[in-house]
């Protein structure tokens, strides 16, 4: 019974880590060579403090959590660069962008530890 309750936990964490349908993963060196356009929208989804600390030029601060709340303040037709630390929260906030339908979503893999 154990085995089944751990497996299932192991398939809960693997399932969150998945990119979401149709969210591209573009690496670091990839973000570095795009250029920032009228047709884009670049977001860092880390707190104010992490954003203030060390940020790149161009993207703009909404944290994770407010996320939500914000989107009608974003063009669901542009495509958008989401980025975080690590990588994970801005996986999350390309699967709430996806899910409001935005249409073409990509995360940063490795986030700012990359770049």
């Amino acid at each position: 019974m154990e085995w089944i309750l751990i497996g299932a936990v192991v398939l809960f964490f693997v399932w969150r880590m998945m990119p979401a349908k149709g969210v591209r993963t573009i690496s670091p060196d990839e973000l570095k060579n795009m250029k920032k356009t009228k047709d884009s929208q670049w977001i860092d989804v880390r707190t104010p403090g992490e954003f203030k600390a060390r940020n790149m030029r161009g993207f703009d601060n909404i944290p994770l959590g407010s996320l939500p709340n914000q989107t009608a303040s974003l063009d669901p037709e542009k495509e958008t660069i989401v980025l975080c630390q690590s990588g994970m929260r801005s996986a999350q906030a390309a699967k709430i962008l996806k899910k409001k339908g935005f249409k073409n979503v990509a995360n940063v893999r490795g986030g700012m530890n990359q770049l």
